[in-house]
């Protein structure tokens, strides 16, 4: 009972001297609960924060994009390591947030030791405009992980929509990430509790699709044997993400701006009228202004689509995200095996110096191919993919540089030549170096198009 009161009286005592700098202190245990939050937490949450803290999980408090069973600065600590300076959502009760800079360590315990045995992690909070390398540390949001202005400005604009309905359209390159920007603008919208649809416009042929969106009736067509609700029906109260719509065929363009407009659709084979109750968020990776220009997509639905806008720039065109979200990715593809795993200073320096043309579903595929392959505690150079293991630096401009020019002649030179490698070392099967840059086979098909490539 006395060492209790030691303990709390030793953890009261940092705490006020983190209060005195504006600091929130807190412990972990092993599990990760905290087991103890200094009282200026109430600051930055309102009174009885600080009591109702205590006992629970901290990935409740800061989110499970950085302190989540896989999420990367938990993963750091499980191995050891410190970081400082990543930056995290603190939410209250009354649902508003806070932009925090987070830095944690594990506490080391030795024979002589003082501390509360039960505490096994210790994290810093302070409010991340006082801190001076916030524009530089990493923001994990919502399933996003980043450090460059360009996503920090779509982190703020999905802040800022977080009371909207309005319809967005998402445009980038395949495997930018476009349906986890999409799933985090649903998360933080009055419809976040709704279910969150998703539909890939370019996967199915236009019979199916109009069924898969719409729904159809018994009878409506050969093999149509029950009744079936569409998508658009299922998505009721939530979110419905049209992925790929720059392929949605012109007939059903004509039927999706109805639903824009009208809030209205029908069942296939069916003459009632439906409502619609989903917000809609939709993706291309193709020039919609081209498509409208060319007669292949309707100019009336692209600007009904395009309420607001977000384009998500290509991985090349942010570098300074690749490392953190190479961390980030390495600790879920890891995790999902029960392993903790690291990255070498030389790997590290590859990843940076490769082109990544797949963007992040390429980078996820590569390290996960890497924790496959490798049986140690650090992914080495070696255990990368071929083709990332022969980067030899140089194929990178520098961020300022691809931002004014995001796509330069000698790195589509390069990639092309990297299509080619790619598609001769899979004998040419268009499925398997899909699956490989980690882009769709429509996606492949094109830029083969565009690179004047053929067997």
């Amino acid at each position: 009972m006395e060492r209790d009161a030691e303990l709390r009286a030793a953890w009261a005592g940092v705490s006020a001297a983190f209060a005195a700098l504006g600091r929130v202190f807190m412990c972990l245990d092993e599990n990760f609960r905290i087991v103890h939050a200094s009282k200026s937490l109430d600051t930055f949450l309102g009174e009885g924060a600080t009591r109702s803290a205590e006992g629970r999980n901290v990935e409740e408090l800061l989110g499970r994009d950085i302190l989540g069973a896989h999420a990367p600065l938990r993963q750091a600590l499980l191995a050891g390591e410190r970081r400082e300076g990543w930056r995290a959502h603190l939410r209250a009760e009354d649902d508003t947030t806070h932009l925090v800079s987070v830095t944690a360590a594990p506490l080391a315990h030795g024979d002589d030791d003082v501390c509360d045995p039960n505490v096994h992690y210790v994290v810093v909070l302070r409010p991340a405009e006082e801190d001076p390398n916030a524009q530089g540390a990493p923001t994990a949001f919502s399933g996003l992980v980043a450090r460059s202005p360009a996503m920090a400005a779509i982190f703020r604009l999905i802040e800022n929509l977080k009371y909207s309905d309005a319809t967005v359209l998402l445009t980038g390159e395949s495997g930018t990430g476009k349906e986890v920007v999409a799933r985090a603008i649903h998360e933080n919208s009055p419809r976040r509790l709704g279910p969150f649809v998703a539909v890939n416009c370019g996967a199915l042929p236009a019979d199916l699709l109009e069924s898969e969106m719409f729904g159809h009736v018994r009878g409506a067509f050969t093999g149509a044997v029950r009744d079936r609700v569409g998508r658009f029906e299922l998505a009721a109260g939530g979110t419905l993400f049209l992925d790929e719509v720059g392929d949605l065929p012109l007939p059903l363009q004509v039927k999706l701006l109805r639903v824009l407009q009208e809030r209205t659709f029908e069942r296939v084979g069916e003459s009632d009228t439906r409502s619609s109750d989903a917000r809609i968020i939709a993706a291309t990776n193709v020039d919609l202004s081209r498509e409208v220009g060319s007669g292949r997509f309707r100019k009336d639905l692209y600007y009904r689509l395009r309420v607001v806008p977000i384009e998500i720039p290509p991985l090349r065109a942010r570098r300074e995200d690749i490392e953190p979200l190479s961390r980030a990715l390495l600790a879920r593809v890891a995790g999902r095996q029960g392993r903790i795993v690291r990255l070498s200073p030389n790997v590290v320096r590859r990843v940076l110096d490769y082109s990544w043309p797949g963007n992040v579903r390429e980078l996820e595929n590569a390290l996960e191919y890497a924790v496959a392959v490798s049986q140690r505690e650090t992914i080495l150079p070696e255990d990368l993919p071929p083709n990332v293991q022969q980067t030899t630096g140089g194929n990178m401009a520098s961020g300022e540089d691809v931002a004014r020019s995001p796509v330069r002649a000698p790195e589509a030179v390069q990639e092309h030549q990297h299509l080619r490698e790619i598609l001769d070392a899979h004998r040419w099967n268009r499925a398997a170096a899909a699956k490989a840059l980690g882009i769709s086979r429509t996606t492949l098909w094109r830029r083969m198009r565009e690179a004047h490539l053929a067997r």
